[in-house]
């Protein structure tokens, strides 16, 4: 399993792409590697970091299932996942950005509750 990388959740983040296009939303860009923790998409002129978090992978409150076997791996994965989930936003912040974390469950189910927290962040970074 180590030597599987990831290539991102990308059916969630199509979907958070095709949202932000749709809503005619631009000056965003992908996979910001030169910033702390990657973020999925970045609004660099007002410094707004968005992350799209797996519900399994990082422990959803709503949908997350706890595996039957395995269970002591898969508590220290999820955890360590929320760690550093922490931990790179307090960094970010730190620098002057703003971060916005969603999990996949949200964007398909409520994607212009997602886009009215993106706008209203974006306004209140031009103030």
């Amino acid at each position: 399993m180590s030597k599987i990388r990831s290539k991102g959740n990308k059916s969630t983040e199509k979907r958070l792409r095709a949202h932000l296009v749709s809503a005619g939303i631009r000056g965003w860009h992908l996979n910001a590697k030169h910033i702390v923790g990657t973020p999925d998409v970045v609004f660099e002129a007002e410094r707004l970091a968005l992350f799209v978090d797996g519900c399994f992978w990082h422990g959803c409150p709503d949908c997350y299932r706890r595996p039957k076997t395995r269970r002591k791996f898969w508590d220290a994965k999820v955890e360590g996942n929320r760690l550093r989930d922490r931990r790179v936003n307090g960094q970010l912040k730190r620098r002057g950005w703003r971060v916005l974390r969603f999990f996949e469950c949200t964007i398909r189910e409520q994607p212009h509750e997602v886009l009215r927290k993106i706008l209203s962040s974006r306004q209140n970074s031009i103030r």
